[in-house]
C-alpha cells in the first residue's frame, strides 16, 4: 500500500501562490501516473491536473486552472507538486493527491487552500 501526505496548504490571498506536496511512501511511485484533486464545500472532488509516471513529459489540467497551476514530480523525492499561482476565491477546497488514472480507494487526509482577502 501506498501511503500519500500532502502538505503546503494555507491562506492566501487572491492573486497570492502556493505550493503544494505529496509525498509517497513508496519507491514505485515512479510508475504512477499521478493527479492532484480538490473538494471545495458542498461539492464533489474534481481532479484538477494530472501528470504521466516516469519523468512526468505528459500533464493535463482542467479548465478553470489551465495557466496558473503547474503540476511536477521529483521520482527522487517520491514527491508530486503544484504550483498554484494567480489564486482565485473558487480555488478554496481540500487538496488531494492520488493516483490517476484509477485512483487508489483509500485517500489521504488533504491539505486545506483558503483563498481570500
Amino acid at each position: 500500500q501506498v501511503q500519500l501526505v500532502e502538505s503546503g496548504g494555507g491562506v492566501v490571498q487572491p492573486g497570492g501562490s502556493l505550493r503544494l506536496s505529496c509525498a509517497a511512501s513508496r519507491s514505485i511511485f515512479r510508475f504512477l501516473g499521478m493527479g492532484w484533486y480538490r473538494q471545495a464545500p458542498g461539492k464533489e472532488r474534481e481532479l484538477v491536473a494530472t501528470i504521466s509516471n516516469g519523468d512526468g513529459v505528459y500533464t493535463s489540467y482542467t479548465d478553470n486552472v489551465k495557466g496558473r497551476f503547474t503540476i511536477s514530480r521529483d521520482n527522487v523525492k517520491n514527491t508530486v507538486y503544484l504550483q498554484m499561482d494567480n489564486l482565485k476565491s473558487e480555488d478554496t477546497a481540500i487538496y488531494y493527491c492520488n493516483r490517476n488514472p484509477s485512483p487508489f480507494d483509500y485517500w489521504g487526509q488533504g491539505t486545506q487552500v483558503t483563498v481570500s482577502s
